[in-house]
């Protein structure tokens, strides 16, 4: 995926959560994390220059609890997992969690911490995934040089964890110009819920840019001719006008 984020909350959970999302499976990957005493910022970066990725688990009634673990072992525990991974710690007995926020280095892209939350996986949460649009190529209103906008990338859900797709795709093969896509159309995957307005617009089809400006100017080379021909008649009336009084003028000098 190209960076998109990916947002989960329990139901008990009143804040909203951020993070990358990664491939929807049936299968839960498991991922082995050491214990990491929180040291200050300085230990973070040698833990990054070492190949390490801080981390902190939260939720679930417990107390937090900081980690570090391989970037490589993270990478591909996200590779290959659901929304939701197996987290031990230090060898210990697994936990369901989900990544609560992926924070990566805005140039590089290197994942410089996580966070992650303990779920339960018989309890909806709350999420946001990613809205693709699929087929655009095909649909009669791009072929015709329609501008495809996608206005909604995000959608918000409730699922149970393990339910949470990657994305969700529409296919916008059938979109004419002039065509509005509004969340309605949408339909989720087998228990997935979609939270937001029914109204919501998600993306439009408008006219080919080259047609829009072309209208603008006719319709203003018509105005300016209207306004031309206004302005002739004014100057045809007033260069009249003048000869009428000379008449007259003469008129009463005789």
């Amino acid at each position: 995926m190209r960076g998109a984020q990916r947002t989960v909350r329990s139901r008990l959970e009143p804040a909203r959560y951020h993070h990358s999302a990664v491939m929807a499976t049936t299968q839960t990957a498991a991922l082995t994390v050491e214990r990491r005493d929180a040291a200050g910022s300085r230990a973070a970066r040698r833990l990054r220059r070492a190949g390490g990725v801080p981390g902190i688990l939260y939720g679930g009634g417990e107390d937090p609890v900081a980690f570090q673990v391989d970037a490589r072992l993270l990478r591909q525990a996200l590779a290959h997992a659901g929304a939701v991974l197996e987290l031990s710690i230090d060898g210990g007995a697994g936990t369901p969690v989900v990544v609560k926020e992926l924070v990566r280095h805005p140039v590089s892209g290197e994942m410089m911490h996580v966070d992650m939350l303990r779920v339960r996986l018989d309890q909806a949460i709350s999420a946001t995934v990613v809205l693709e649009l699929v087929d655009a190529e095909d649909a009669p209103g791009v072929r015709e040089g329609g501008v495809l906008e996608q206005v909604t990338r995000e959608l918000n859900i409730e699922a149970l964890p393990g339910d949470i797709p990657d994305t969700i795709e529409h296919d916008v093969s059938g979109v004419q110009i002039g065509d509005t896509i509004t969340l309605e159309a949408i339909s989720p995957p087998l228990g997935v819920t979609l939270t937001d307005d029914p109204e919501t617009v998600l993306a439009t089809v408008s006219a080919p840019r080259l047609q829009v400006e072309a209208e603008e100017e006719i319709e203003e080379e018509t105005e300016r001719v209207a306004e031309g021909d206004t302005g002739e008649e004014a100057e045809a009336a007033g260069t009249e006008e003048p000869a009428a009084s000379e008449t007259e003028g003469g008129a009463e000098g005789e």
